[in-house]
C-alpha cells in the first residue's frame, strides 16, 4: 500500500510557500494543497493574467458573472501555481488541459496526476506521483443527514453504520462519506458518473477502507484514502492509487526531458514569441506543448438543462 496521504500543506498566495509542497510530495509522494479565493485573485493587468491562464483564458471570458469569474482565475491560478513548484518551472508554462468529463490534467507532463475541488472560497489542489489521485473538500457542517443523500449515497452496510453511531455523529460521518466518494469518483475518472451506492466506505480505524455495499472487503489495496480538517470549517478528503511509479523521486521537468529536447522546446516558444508577441496565438505559454487554437473545446463553459453553467469538479 501506498504511504498515508499528509496532511493539507497552506498556500495563501502565489508567494507559497511552495518548499513545504515540495518536501510533502517528496515524502509520501502525494500532497495535499489548500488555500482560499481572495489570496488567489490577480492583482496584474489582463495581459499577464491571460498569458497565466494560457488555454483557460477562453472559458475564462465566456463567463458573465463576476463571482464565477473570480472562482474560476483563482482556481486555475492556484493549480498552475501548485503543478510549477512540484515540476520546478513556471506557472506561464504549465499546461492546463481537461479530459471529456472536466478533469484537468498537465499536458505533456503525464509523471503527476492533478485534482481540484473547491468550495465557498475554500480551494484545495491534488498532487501525486504515484498514479491517480482525487480530492474534494465540503463545509464540515453541510447538512447531509436527513436529506435524503442517504438513499442516493449510501450503501446498505453504510446506513447500519450510520444508524448505529447516533444522531449526534451521523452528519459528521455523512461529509466524510460524500467526501471520500467524490475523491476516489476523481481518482478514477468518472466524476459523478459513479453510482455512490455502489461501493462503500468503512469508516472505523484511522483511515477509511474500501468495501462493497454489504461491507465485505473490496480489493483496493493499491488505495489509499485519508481525510482532514482545514481551514477551521472544512472538510478535505482524497484518494491515491499507488499505479507503481512511487519509486519515481524527481518529477522536475528540467530533468525529466532529455536536455536537446527541453532547449529545443523552450527555443521554439521563444521564438514565437518574439514573432506574435504575448497577445499573439504562438506566443502563448498553452501552445508549447498544446493545441495550435490554444483552447481545448472541453474546457469551455458546460450548460446544464436549466441554462446555469456546470463547473467541472466543483462541489454539489
Amino acid at each position: 500500500m501506498a504511504p498515508a496521504i499528509g496532511r493539507p500543506v497552506p498556500a495563501l498566495g502565489p508567494q507559497g510557500p511552495w518548499d513545504r509542497v515540495a518536501d510533502a510530495l517528496a515524502a509520501t509522494g502525494s500532497v495535499l494543497v489548500y488555500g482560499t479565493m481572495p489570496g488567489w485573485l490577480p492583482r496584474d493587468g489582463q495581459d499577464a493574467v491571460r498569458r497565466l491562464l494560457g488555454r483557460d483564458w477562453r472559458r475564462y471570458e465566456s463567463l458573465d458573472r463576476p463571482r464565477m469569474r473570480d472562482r474560476f482565475v483563482a482556481s486555475r491560478l492556484f493549480l498552475r501555481y501548485t503543478a510549477a513548484a512540484v515540476l520546478d518551472t513556471t506557472p506561464d508554462l504549465v499546461d492546463l488541459s481537461y479530459q471529456p468529463g472536466g478533469r484537468p490534467y498537465v499536458r505533456g507532463c503525464d509523471q503527476i496526476d492533478v485534482s481540484l475541488s473547491h468550495t465557498e472560497e475554500m480551494m484545495v489542489v491534488a498532487v501525486t506521483r504515484r498514479g491517480r489521485i482525487g480530492v474534494d473538500v465540503e463545509r464540515a457542517d453541510r447538512r447531509i443527514a436527513r436529506t435524503g443523500s442517504e438513499l442516493q449515497a449510501c450503501t446498505p452496510y453504510e446506513k447500519e453504520r450510520l444508524d448505529a453511531g447516533g444522531e449526534a455523529a451521523r452528519n459528521g460521518a455523512m461529509v466524510r462519506l460524500w467526501t471520500l466518494k467524490e475523491a476516489y469518483s476523481k481518482a478514477c475518472g468518472q466524476g459523478l458518473r459513479f453510482r455512490f451506492t455502489e461501493f462503500g466506505f468503512d469508516l472505523d480505524g484511522a483511515a477509511a477502507r474500501l468495501v462493497r455495499p454489504d461491507g465485505s472487503p473490496a480489493a483496493a489495496g493499491d488505495w489509499t484514502f485519508g481525510t482532514f480538517g482545514v481551514g477551521e470549517r472544512y472538510v478535505v478528503s482524497a484518494a491515491v492509487q499507488d499505479t507503481g511509479f512511487g519509486g519515481l523521486a524527481d518529477v522536475s521537468v528540467t530533468t525529466m526531458l532529455d536536455d536537446g529536447l527541453l532547449d529545443t522546446l523552450l527555443a521554439g516558444a521563444a521564438d514565437r514569441s518574439e514573432r506574435t508577441g504575448p497577445g499573439g496565438r504562438s506566443g502563448n505559454p498553452a501552445g508549447l506543448l498544446g493545441d495550435p487554437d490554444g483552447v481545448d473545446p472541453v474546457a469551455r463553459a458546460e450548460l446544464g438543462h436549466d441554462g446555469r453553467e456546470v463547473v467541472a469538479d466543483g462541489p454539489l
